[in-house]
C-alpha cells in the first residue's frame, strides 16, 4: 500500500488533461508523479517536465526512451498515456514491451486497426492496462450499475444516453485553439464527435446496464463547413437480450455546455444520471414515488476520494480510477485476486468497444443508416 510511482505521456504544462490526471493521481494519496515525455517537442518535453519538479534524467524528449529507461524495478508502477489519439497506440506498445502498467485516455485508439492490434499486445503482456472512461468512476454511476444487476428495475427494456456539446458549432478549428485543431484533424483524432465523446456515452451505456449492444443504425453529420470529421451523430441501439437505444452525441448543441446523461428503463421500474448533477441518482420503481438516491442517503459505503455529502466531481471521478488502478497493482504484486470494485476500471476490452462503435457508426451512416454489427 505504498506510494506507487507515476509517470506520464503527453499532458504537458498548459494541457487540460494532463493536469486533471496529475491532480486526480495525486489526490489518492497513492501516486508520486516521477518520470514523464509531455510533448512530441523535444524541448517542451523537457521544459514541462522542469516545471512539474521532475528529475532531469527523467523528463523525456520521446516516449520511447522513457519506455525502455523506466523498465524494471526502479522504474515507475504506471504510466498515463494523454497524447492526441493517433499516439496512444505507439505509445502504450513501446511501455507494454517494457512490462509497464498502462492508463490511457479514451478513446482507446484512432482506428479500430489499432485498437485490436493493441488489444492482442495486451493479452501477450505482464502489464495491466486501464482505459481511462472517467464517467465509470462516479460513483452514482456505480450504484445505477448495481442497482440495474440486482434487478432494482427489472429487466431493461430501454436505453437513452446523450452526450451534447457546443464548443465546436463554430469553426474553432481555425482560430488558434489547439484542442479543436488536433480533434478535428482525422489523422489525429480518427473521428470527430464519435470518438471524442460517443465513445464516453457508448461506454456508459454498457457499464450501466450490463448488456453489450450488438448492432446499430447511425446517421453521422458534419454541420461546421470545411470540417474533416463528424460533429453529430445520432444512432439506435439493438443490445443482447432485446433491450433497444439511443445514442446522440453531439459538438454543435448550442446552448449544452457537457449535457451526458444516461436513462435506464426496465419492466419494473428506472434509473436516470446527468454528470451535471453527478451526485443524484432518480429512481422510479413501477407505480410507485419517484426519488431521489444521493451520495448522503444511499447507504453504500464506496473507497472514492470525497465522503458522501460532499460533492464528487470530475477530478474525483478520475481519482476512483487510479484508486481501482493502484487496487489492481496491489493485488498482482500480492499474488491475489483484486477487489471487486477495482474490477471496475474500464480495461482495454472497454476500449476496443468503444472502437467497434465508432467503425460500425461511420459504415452505417456511410450507408443511410444501414444496421451494421458492432
Amino acid at each position: 500500500m505504498g506510494t506507487l510511482k507515476l509517470g506520464m505521456v503527453g499532458g504537458g504544462i498548459g494541457a487540460f488533461f494532463g493536469a486533471a490526471h496529475r491532480a486526480a493521481a495525486a489526490m489518492t494519496g497513492r501516486f508520486s508523479l516521477v518520470a514523464g515525455a509531455f510533448s512530441s517537442d523535444p524541448v517542451r518535453a523537457r521544459e514541462s517536465g522542469h516545471a512539474l519538479g521532475l528529475a532531469p534524467e527523467r523528463c523525456y524528449g520521446d516516449f520511447e526512451t522513457m519506455a525502455k529507461r523506466e523498465a524494471g524495478d526502479d522504474g515507475i508502477d504506471l504510466v498515463a498515456v494523454v497524447t492526441p489519439n493517433h499516439l496512444h497506440a505507439p505509445a502504450c506498445h513501446a511501455f507494454l514491451g517494457a512490462g509497464i502498467n498502462i492508463l490511457c485516455d479514451k478513446p482507446l485508439t484512432a482506428t479500430l486497426d489499432d485498437a485490436l492490434a493493441l488489444q492482442t499486445a495486451a493479452a501477450g503482456s505482464s502489464s495491466l492496462f486501464g482505459v481511462a472512461y472517467t464517467n465509470a468512476g462516479f460513483d452514482m454511476v456505480r450504484e445505477a450499475r448495481s442497482m440495474v444487476a440486482a434487478g432494482e428495475i427489472g429487466t431493461v427494456r430501454l436505453v437513452r444516453v446523450i452526450f451534447p456539446q457546443e464548443w465546436l458549432a463554430t469553426a474553432a478549428e481555425t482560430t488558434g485553439n489547439k484542442q479543436a485543431e488536433w480533434r478535428t484533424d482525422p489523422a489525429r483524432s480518427g473521428a470527430g464527435s464519435l470518438g471524442d465523446i460517443g465513445t464516453h456515452a457508448f461506454h456508459l451505456a454498457e457499464f450501466v446496464t450490463g448488456l453489450s449492444a450488438t448492432a446499430l443504425s447511425a446517421e453521422v453529420d458534419t454541420f461546421v463547413p470545411g470540417r474533416r470529421v463528424d460533429d453529430n451523430v445520432t444512432a439506435k441501439l439493438r443490445f443482447a437480450g432485446g433491450a433497444k437505444g439511443m445514442l446522440w452525441a453531439s459538438q454543435v448543441a448550442i446552448g449544452e455546455t457537457n449535457g451526458l446523461r444516461i436513462d435506464v428503463h426496465g419492466d419494473k421500474g428506472s434509473l436516470g444520471w446527468t454528470v451535471e448533477a453527478a451526485n443524484r441518482l432518480t429512481f422510479a420503481p413501477l407505480g410507485g414515488r419517484r426519488m431521489v438516491i444521493d451520495r448522503a442517503s444511499h447507504g453504500t459505503a464506496f473507497k472514492g476520494t470525497m465522503p458522501p455529502g460532499h460533492p464528487q466531481g470530475f477530478i474525483e471521478a478520475l481519482a476512483r480510477l487510479y484508486l481501482d488502478m493502484a487496487g489492481q497493482i496491489d493485488a498482482y504484486r500480492g499474488g491475489r485476486a483484486p477487489a471487486a470494485d477495482a474490477l471496475l476500471l474500464p480495461g482495454i476490452h472497454d476500449g476496443v468497444r468503444g472502437l467497434r462503435f465508432v467503425d460500425a457508426a461511420l459504415r452505417s451512416g456511410a450507408e443511410d443508416g444501414r444496421w451494421t454489427d458492432i
